[in-house]
């Protein structure tokens, strides 16, 4: 496979993928000067996000979340489970209400027929806004990843019921073909 101008300075930087670099990028759209202190990440194998969230803020309390393995990361708290089972994870449920930020590059497996491909990708969306909105503090941040198609105006508004900004962005780092987009809301 081919590896973008992105892939390479990612890895010659350590980091595990080119998606740090999205979002850095959102990051410093939303708020630049935000320190987060207790951050989860959906989704989070291969663990480039929970790299670049521990290299970037000192003293965070990351946790990270995947049905898949994950490399062990230093001051990462690796849970291998389903998003759908987070509420069983004790250390996680305890810091209900006190997270600050919510990531998630979380995707299905596709199946190239677009109809399931799409309510999939709605679903686990939906799941990560449900999360969003049961763990973050009051002032707290989501980062998600989406896909533009046909259930993305009813996503933005399904996020808009709880949080008071959202948007949709499109960081340099992604490639110009793909689909993803990424939205952000603030409680």
């Amino acid at each position: 496979m081919h590896a973008d101008n992105w892939a390479i300075k990612a890895k010659k930087m350590g980091f595990r993928s080119r998606a740090v670099f999205k979002l850095e990028e959102i990051l410093k759209k939303i708020d630049p000067k935000q320190k987060y202190q207790n951050v989860l990440d959906i989704g989070s194998s291969p663990g480039g996000w929970s790299q670049y969230i521990v290299k970037k803020y000192h003293n965070v309390n990351m946790h990270a979340l995947d049905i898949l393995d994950m490399e062990p990361i230093d001051g990462v708290h690796f849970h291998k489970e389903s998003i759908e089972n987070i509420d069983n994870i004790r250390e996680i449920k305890k810091l209900k209400g006190v997270f600050n930020l919510v990531i998630s590059d979380i995707a299905p497996n596709l199946s190239g027929i677009s109809a399931i491909d799409e309510a999939n990708i709605f679903e686990l969306n939906r799941l990560t806004i449900k999360i969003a909105k049961d763990y973050l503090s009051n002032d707290g941040t989501v980062v998600m990843k989406t896909f533009q198609n046909n259930m993305l105006k009813k996503l933005r508004k399904e996020m808009e019921l709880f949080f008071k900004l959202v948007q949709t962005y499109k960081p340099a780092a992604s490639k110009k073909q793909s689909g993803e987009i990424y939205l952000y809301g603030v409680k």
